[in-house]
């Protein structure tokens, strides 16, 4: 019994050896699966070497060019004038802005004339006997004499004799103080020096005016003025009387503009160099946000291509054979926000013109013949 339960149990194991080795072998034989080579579509521009202008991008806030602000150098009551002292009238050359009573310094002005005038009056007899040649042009400077004019200019002296007794009567004295007080007199009147808009108001009428207080803001709205800061870099490049085109910051308008100034100096900070642009416009406005683009000088030889396509900074993807990926090597000249410059490729070589995720050298490609 016990030799027939081992044959029985051997002739088991030797049946199902053979079995799992046939499954086995069934198994080695089945084709391998097939897997499909993906082949990414790719978009590409031949090269076309040209002159590329560098542009240089700043922004800032427009100033008027012409701009002042008006102080007093007297002191009194703020007259009403013909036009309001607001923010918003305008105003033409020479037209009085505002006027500050005067009737006290006008009154003691017309004092320091008659004194004039009497001391004067009082050297004629001396000045026919002493210098009788001269009683005619001091005759005539008395007839031209007048309270309520503009003084004079006192005669010419024909001998220093002549000038040490006038001086010594005291007129000279009493002359210049007169016309110290007839130009202190004008301030008193604030007169626009330039057509122009009144973009500030401190004083109303009515309101006392005392010394050195600021009583508005005055500008030309014809002439503006851009400040831009512009990396030291590239200060070389900038060139007065370069034109510059200017946009808003929706760029849904433009304005040409002219570099006026270049500042020699660089703020050690941010190392850059400020550029100043003149832009005249009747749309514009003080305080405006425009942007400028800054043509700096051209490189030629050399095409403009998105910074995202660079690789390493020094290398792009070209296709080979219209399947092959290959990099080259290329010479950045300048590298602006979005865009740079390059020089080292040839002409009708076929670059790509967006990113490929994923892409390495020798892949192979196929060329998007749509445009």
């Amino acid at each position: 019994m016990r030799k027939i339960i081992l044959a029985i149990l051997g002739a088991l194991a030797i049946f199902a050896a053979v079995f799992f080795g046939n499954r086995l072998i069934e198994k080695n034989q089945r084709p391998k699966p097939k897997f499909n080579k993906q082949i990414r579509t790719v978009f590409v521009e031949n090269v076309r070497n040209k002159e590329t202008p560098i542009i240089l991008s700043a922004s800032g806030n427009l100033v008027a060019k012409n701009k002042i602000e008006l102080f007093s150098e007297v002191q009194g009551v703020l007259n009403i004038m013909s036009k309001a002292f607001k923010a918003g009238t305008s105003y033409a050359a020479e037209e009085t802005l505002l006027s500050i009573s005067s009737d006290e310094f006008y009154a003691g002005l017309q004092s320091q004339k008659s004194n004039l005038y009497n001391l004067i009056t009082g050297i004629m007899p001396d000045i026919l006997i002493d210098y009788p040649n001269e009683f005619k042009k001091w005759e005539d400077y008395l007839k031209r004499f007048g309270i309520n004019k503009k003084m004079p200019q006192l005669p010419k002296f024909t001998t220093d004799k002549e000038k040490y007794f006038i001086s010594f009567r005291g007129i000279l004295t009493a002359y210049y103080t007169v016309k110290n007080l007839e130009v202190r007199n004008l301030k008193y009147q604030i007169k626009a020096p330039f057509s122009g808009i009144l973009t500030e108001a401190l004083v109303n009428p009515g309101s006392l005016v005392r010394v050195g207080q600021k009583l508005g803001e005055y500008i030309d709205p014809s002439v503006y003025e851009l400040e831009v800061s512009i990396n030291a870099a590239y200060a070389g490049l900038l060139k007065i009387g370069n034109s510059v085109t200017l946009s808003n910051l929706e760029k849904s308008k433009k304005y040409t503009g002219k570099i006026v100034r270049v500042n020699g100096k660089v703020e050690q900070v941010s190392q850059t160099i400020k550029v100043f642009i003149d832009v005249q416009h009747p749309k514009l406005k003080e305080g405006m946000f425009l942007k400028a683009r800054l043509t700096a000088k051209s490189v030629s030889e050399s095409i403009e291509i998105s910074r995202n396509l660079l690789v390493n900074n020094n290398t792009i993807y070209t296709v080979k054979n219209d399947s092959v990926l290959s990099l080259v090597k290329v010479t950045p000249v300048y590298f602006g926000t979005e865009k740079v410059i390059v020089k080292g490729i040839q002409n009708d070589t076929q670059i790509l013109v967006q990113t490929l995720p994923g892409a390495f050298d020798g892949m192979i490609v196929k060329i998007n013949k749509n445009k």
